[in-house]
Parts: structure tokens; C-alpha cells; sequence
């Protein structure tokens, strides 16, 4: 397989650090974007420990402008992007009825329309390249819906539509896009549950466990490889069972 270059967004921890370090193993060169930068530097310099080519790049996903220049800099820095991976994401829940509208906007700006954006910056050299491969993290609740979480769930179920729509745009030149739906994963967003609610999650999830950052890793090095090169528009679920 030859070497492509990687943009992982929400790289510095978490499902998205997990994904880097699997792209790097199947030998891609990365650059790993988030908001906190030492955080990035710290994990660039384990990857560069283990063999890995990467460049750390901040970049702020409610921000247009933050996003073009993340690319700008990258792609003249670095080289062409042809694998993205959408997975930097926020949450900020409540009831629908006592959202505030900050609240959903803020939701809404970073984990949608930063990655649509974050699409378009990388397609440019994809279709150069008449190849790529997009993947978008959204979540089983995209596809469930979810109580107290209006503003997240539309975001993930709107990156289901997005990738669908891609898929079919940008099929012509050999780039494909996917979706990753995660059902309830072991990070730092999963600990604050309280053991109750872990209890009860788990009674739900067939395989009775919650996932680990490395399950979805091990499904995005696939999708980005050419062994997933007859696989577009799909949603893969990575759930335990959860939802099926």
C-alpha cells in the first residue's frame, strides 16, 4: 500500500489519538490536529518515538478560518491530504425545551459544520489526487436518538446525511466516504457516568462491555485502506450490539 498523508481532527485524546495511532502503523504519514496543542506535541512525540512522520496542527473546529489555515498549512508544509478523519466532537446537553440557543449552535458549528468544512478542504487535493477517503465519526445516537442530547444527536445524525451525499458526489474520482457510528466507547467523556448508569448501559450492550478507542481505530485503518475500496456512503456500526 503506498503512503498516503492522514488529517485526524480531536487527535489529542480519546477515540481520535486511537485512529492516528493506527494510521501510523499502517505505515501513513500524519497530521494530527486538535485545540491543545501540548497535548498534540506530547503524542507526536510517541508516535515519532515508534517511526511515525507527523505534523501537529491546532486548529479550532467552530472556526472557518482556523480550519482553512489548519489545511492551508498542512497541505504546503506537509504535502496533500487524501485520508481525513472527522472525529474532533463536543457536547453540550440538555432538555430540548431549556436548550439554549448558544448551546445548540456551539454543537451544531463544531461538530458538523466544522467537519463539512473540514470535507472541503480536503477534497481539493483528494481530486487532484482522484483519490481519498473520508470518514466521519458520528455516534449511535445519530441513528437512536438520544433524550437531553437535541443539539448532539442532530449533529451525528447530520453527518450521516453528509456522508451519504458525499459518496455519491465524489464517487467519479475513486474518493470514498464513510461513516463510523460509535455506540458507548471507553473515554473521558464515558467516565463521569456514574456505576448505576454503567450497569444499566451495559445490560443493553449484547457483547457486555463498553467498546475501547482502539475498536473504531481498527474500523477506520479499514475504510481508509484498499481493501475497503468497493465501500461507500456506509454507516458502520461499532457498538457491542447495541443497536442493530
Amino acid at each position: 500500500m503506498s503512503e498516503r498523508i492522514a488529517f485526524v481532527t480531536g487527535a489529542s485524546r480519546g477515540i481520535g489519538r486511537a485512529c492516528a495511532s493506527s494510521l501510523a502503523a499502517a505505515g501513513h504519514k500524519l497530521v494530527i490536529a486538535a485545540r491543545n496543542v501540548d497535548q498534540l506535541e506530547a503524542f507526536a512525540g510517541e508516535l515519532r518515538a515508534s517511526g511515525a512522520t507527523v505534523f501537529v496542527q491546532p486548529i479550532d473546529l467552530a472556526s472557518g478560518d482556523s480550519i482553512a489555515e489548519a489545511f492551508a498549512r498542512a497541505q504546503k508544509d506537509f504535502g496533500p491530504v487524501t485520508i481525513l478523519v472527522n472525529n474532533a466532537g463536543i457536547t453540550k446537553d440538555g432538555l430540548a425545551l431549556r436548550m439554549k440557543r448558544e448551546d445548540w449552535d456551539t454543537v451544531i458549528q463544531t461538530n458538523l459544520t466544522g467537519a463539512f468544512l473540514c470535507c472541503q478542504q480536503a477534497m481539493q487535493s483528494m481530486l487532484k489526487a482522484r483519490w481519498g477517503r473520508i470518514i466521519n465519526i458520528s455516534s449511535i445516537v445519530g441513528e437512536t436518538g438520544n433524550a437531553g442530547q437535541a443539539n448532539y444527536v442532530a449533529s451525528k445524525a447530520g453527518l450521516i446525511g453528509l456522508t451519504k451525499t458525499l459518496a455519491q458526489e465524489l464517487a467519479s474520482r475513486t474518493i470514498t466516504v464513510n461513516a463510523i457510528a460509535p455506540g458507548f466507547i471507553e473515554t473521558d467523556m464515558t467516565h463521569v457516568l456514574s456505576d448505576e448508569l454503567k450497569t444499566k448501559l451495559l445490560g443493553s450492550i449484547p457483547l457486555k462491555r463498553l467498546g475501547k478507542p482502539e475498536d473504531i481505530a481498527a474500523a477506520v485503518r479499514f475504510l481508509a485502506s484498499e481493501e475497503a475500496s468497493y465501500i461507500t456512503g456506509h454507516v458502520l456500526d461499532v457498538n457491542g450490539g447495541m443497536y442493530m
